[in-house]
């Protein structure tokens, strides 16, 4: 049986008092002592005057902290509203203004990062910020973690407290994921208690996890990856979380060791990190079992790496925040090539289809945009009916905007976004196809293709490298590597070698930054169009 967010933690720590819930360094939080922490918290709210439906804005880094929030806004039917840790204050302001956020839950910094400075620049544009609870020192215009702790003593004698955590329902919003607003303004993707819950407990039941195991949190707990798939997840097992504030390969790989972590999730960046510092140095992964990656295509190679350096039968997900996230999932009787070559079939309860531009199912094999439907699709956008309305149809079908092809056996192919084609002298070509081809070159760790203006063709392919350690790669070889294997529309033109990819916070590759870069480089006259080698030579 699904349960609201607050009541599955309610029941773990009726099923597992003493077991570990939370291991941050040297403090460990029981499932008995977490549920406190957050009738506390949630008592506490109340108590501030935050209403069932009022949002409540969660502004931190992976720490305890913030998985007491997960679960205390939920547990008087508030709305959490995550937020990114590298926000600055214009997009903290849109976010905050916009979901109408009555309260902040914030840390009183993060490195290099301000929180409270931010919000004081802020807050007087912000009506309806009522109150502002702080991980750290206060304000004078906030309350501190531990003070609201202390505000929310006696939560168990007030009967009125007792109603509202009873007057809750599966299908209310308790989640408002603002997307990372690419194409425009940030849209409030809205989640229920069902939503989230169920597609938690169907990722953990593929994963094989139970009350044993140990999540180490490493992808940010403001996005799905992290509080779904992470947190939840793991809760709905009994599983103990690891959160990890910030990180690196060494980081990571010193707190699997220090911890006996057993489940770990990343994008296949993290992963490729990682395996580059196991290289050189020695950590103990005999306690890994498994994890997810998701969030971009990933390598054959990378994933047999994983098994044999990480200990890990890593699984691939795919999903996007308005499926709650998870649509597709590998599973552990699956190759290491289908794990690698595709994103697996359909978890339960959800059903997928492929149309084409008029929104027509297409035969099984042929590409065209992937549609779901099912338990996990999102509400709809906050105050946004009109693209809800484009996103979701009459029939309950979300359209993903990804591009895609299902085999006979059910099996899900990720071509690329519709929104990131390129079209080079007419002919459609897709970046994750090449990236694939140009990943296969023994001198690349990671890639990433995107458009660039062209006067003849109307857009080249150009491509942003990062060789393997110790490596050098000249712009082209890359071009010469691609020249006569893949179709020549495909074959970049334009070749950057970096240390590193322009990526969102959410571990995505910023395919729009990539282009913007490409421009700066061509008009500063730092790149030139590359002509393949045997092209030159044939000239001659």
């Amino acid at each position: 049986m699904v349960e609201t967010i607050g009541d599955l933690l309610k029941k773990q720590a009726e099923r597992f008092p003493e077991r570990l819930a939370v291991k941050f360094g040297d403090r460990e939080i029981t499932y008995r002592e977490l549920d406190e922490m957050v009738d506390r918290l949630a008592y506490a709210l109340f108590k501030m005057g935050v209403k069932k439906g009022d949002k409540v804005g969660l502004w931190m880094q992976n720490i305890p902290e913030w998985v007491v929030g997960w679960f205390a806004i939920p547990r008087i039917g508030a709305v959490v509203v995550p937020m990114d840790t590298w926000y600055k204050p214009s997009e903290a302001e849109y976010i905050l203004g916009h979901s109408e956020s009555v309260a902040v839950i914030t840390a009183e910094r993060h490195g290099k990062v301000d929180f409270i400075g931010m919000l004081s620049e802020i807050r007087d544009k912000l009506p309806d910020l009522k109150n502002t609870i702080v991980v750290g020192k206060a304000p004078d215009w906030g309350i501190s973690f531990e003070d609201a702790l202390k505000m929310g003593e006696g939560w168990d004698k007030d009967e009125e407290y007792e109603k509202r955590k009873k007057a809750l329902d599966l299908d209310d919003v308790t989640f408002i994921l603002y997307t990372s607003g690419t194409t425009g303004k940030p849209k409030g993707a809205m989640l229920t208690h069902y939503n989230i819950v169920q597609n938690a407990l169907d990722t953990a039941n593929t994963l094989r996890a139970t009350e044993e195991d140990r999540y180490l949190v490493q992808v940010p707990f403001s996005h799905c990856f992290g509080c779904v798939l992470g947190i939840t997840a793991a809760v709905n097992k009994g599983s103990a979380i690891i959160p990890l504030p910030v990180f690196t390969p060494e980081n990571s790989l010193k707190a699997i060791e220090e911890n006996k972590a057993t489940v770990v999730h990343g994008v296949p960046t993290m992963f490729i990190r990682m395996l580059e510092v196991l290289k050189n140095k020695k950590y103990d992964m005999s306690s890994m079992r498994t994890g997810i990656m998701a969030g971009a295509p990933c390598p054959v190679e990378v994933v047999k790496a994983v098994k044999s350096e990480m200990n890990m039968d890593v699984l691939i997900a795919y999903g996007l925040t308005e499926a709650s996230p998870v649509i597709t999932m590998t599973s552990f009787d699956d190759s290491d090539e289908l794990k690698a070559e595709t994103v697996g079939r359909t978890i339960p309860g959800v059903c997928v289809k492929i149309v084409d531009e008029n929104r027509k199912e297409v035969p099984i094999g042929e590409m065209g945009e992937l549609a779901c439907r099912g338990y996990n699709v999102m509400k709809g956008y906050f105050k946004r009916p009109d693209a809800t309305a484009e996103t979701i149809d009459e029939e309950g079908w979300l359209y993903t905007g990804d591009l895609a092809t299902i085999d006979k056996y059910g099996y899900v192919r990720i071509v690329g976004r519709k929104k990131e084609m390129i079209i080079v002298g007419g002919f459609n070509v897709y970046p994750r196809e090449i990236e694939e081809y140009i990943r296969e070159f023994d001198k690349v760790q990671d890639v990433a293709v995107a458009g660039v203006p062209d006067k003849e063709l109307g857009e080249v392919v150009g491509a942003a490298v990062i060789p393997r350690e110790g490596v050098e790669i000249d712009p082209i070889e890359i071009v010469d590597f691609c020249y006569g294997k893949i179709a020549s529309a495909k074959v970049p033109r334009y070749v950057i070698i970096v240390d590193e990819l322009p990526i969102s916070g959410r571990g995505k590759v910023q395919k729009f930054r990539l282009t913007e870069i490409f421009k700066e480089k061509i008009e500063k006259g730092e790149i030139e169009k590359l002509v393949p080698t045997a092209v030159k030579n044939k000239k001659k």
